[in-house]
């Protein structure tokens, strides 16, 4: 997982828990790394679930929760950093359909290293976007808190709906509708 994903981490919980916190959290997760992260660095994505596990732990949210409240933040981060890929799309259907065909193909020539997820996407119809992810890191959850955030940035309202089509979580089918 690239390094953006924790240094923006640490960013997110700094802002709502505090410096101490992210103190905390490197001192008494166990970190491969040693919790030392560059944001074009490449970790082991386990490292990220066991920060927020421990996350989860010490503030009593829940780790879906707190995934998804990071997936929002993470977008946020994402339309300053690479604000490029937000110019063209005019509203959050058009964004999200170009994840796969577009954003991600994009972040590969980036970062050729990055193990990106897989979205297969459906649009019904002009109010209802079916997007299927498939990922062997099962972090659907934070997929869900980044379709928050791009609905955020485009001002728009919608209700997703999560349902996972493996038990495992590998393959999470998300429906949009506005």
């Amino acid at each position: 997982m690239k390094g953006i994903v924790f240094t923006e981490f640490f960013e997110m919980v700094e802002e709502e828990f505090g410096y101490e916190m992210v103190d905390t959290l490197v001192e008494t997760t166990v970190l491969p790394s040693g919790g030392i992260y560059t944001a074009v660095g490449t970790y082991d994505y386990n490292e990220i679930i066991s920060l927020v596990a421990n996350l989860s732990q010490r503030t009593q949210i829940p780790v879906p929760a707190l995934l998804r409240a990071y997936g929002k933040y993470l977008f946020k981060s994402f339309t300053r950093i690479y604000n490029r890929f937000l110019q063209s799309p005019s509203d959050a259907f058009t964004f999200l359909g170009s994840i796969h065909n577009y954003i991600h193909v994009e972040v590969q020539k980036l970062y050729p290293d990055a193990e990106l997820p897989h979205f297969d996407i459906e649009r019904v119809d002009d109010n209802t976007l079916i997007m299927n992810y498939y990922s062997k890191r099962k972090m659907a959850d934070f997929a869900h808190g980044l379709i928050e955030g791009t609905l955020l940035h485009f001002s728009e309202n919608a209700t997703i709906t999560q349902q996972a089509i493996k038990e495992d979580g590998s393959h999470v089918q998300f429906v949009i509708v506005k």
